[in-house]
């Protein structure tokens, strides 16, 4: 079958879904699929991305032309609305891959089986860096951002506990927070109130 009897094929088929012919539909969309694993392979191939993605990206496509076709316009040659839908997708599916690609990561089982106890050796340093930080802070900024930063209590419950007025919770934490972040990331002349 040739290029242009194929288009004017899978175009009949379309105008017979319009009228109610779902079975040369059904044909097209099969026929189309066909020749659509062979575009996404060979363009999956070029950009080294994985081939085991073609089959979902080709069902992206056909769902996108079986959701947009009423908007063809009969007047108008197929292949090129059909290529425009699948042209976009697959630099969709592409972008999405490459960027699943850069995430991944290669570990073998040993490794996998250690990343927990490894997160919890990295939260309990962590926690220590942030009980230095704030035993570096004033007595009273001190109090203020352990209860409400470490134990997760309100500015109006903090205010109760540490028998101060909320505003000056508010402002204590505020202050502290400030030199917190001055600290971790290193700058100089933090003064201490």
């Amino acid at each position: 079958m040739q290029p242009h009897s194929q288009e004017a094929d899978w175009a009949v088929a379309m105008l017979k879904e319009r009228s109610g012919d779902c079975s040369a539909y059904e044909r097209f969309l099969q026929d189309f699929a066909a020749h659509l694993r062979r575009i996404v392979r060979w363009r999956f191939n070029n950009l080294r991305l994985n081939l085991d993605e073609t089959e979902d990206v080709v069902q992206e496509i056909l769902i996108a032309i079986h959701s947009r076709r009423n908007q063809w316009d009969a007047n108008r040659p197929l292949m090129p609305w059909l290529n425009a839908i699948a042209r976009y997708k697959i630099i969709d599916a592409a972008r999405r891959l490459r960027k699943e690609a850069h995430l991944k990561t290669d570990l073998d089982d040993a490794q996998w089986s250690s990343l927990p106890a490894l997160e919890q050796t990295a939260l309990a340093a962590s926690r220590t860096d942030i009980d230095r930080l704030i035993s570096e802070l004033p007595p009273g900024q001190q109090s203020v951002a352990r209860v409400i930063g470490i134990d997760g209590v309100s500015p109006s419950e903090a205010a109760i506990q540490l028998g101060m007025n909320e505003n000056a919770v508010r402002v204590a934490f505020h202050r502290a927070l400030k030199k917190l972040m001055a600290m971790a990331t290193g700058q100089k002349n933090v003064t201490r109130k």
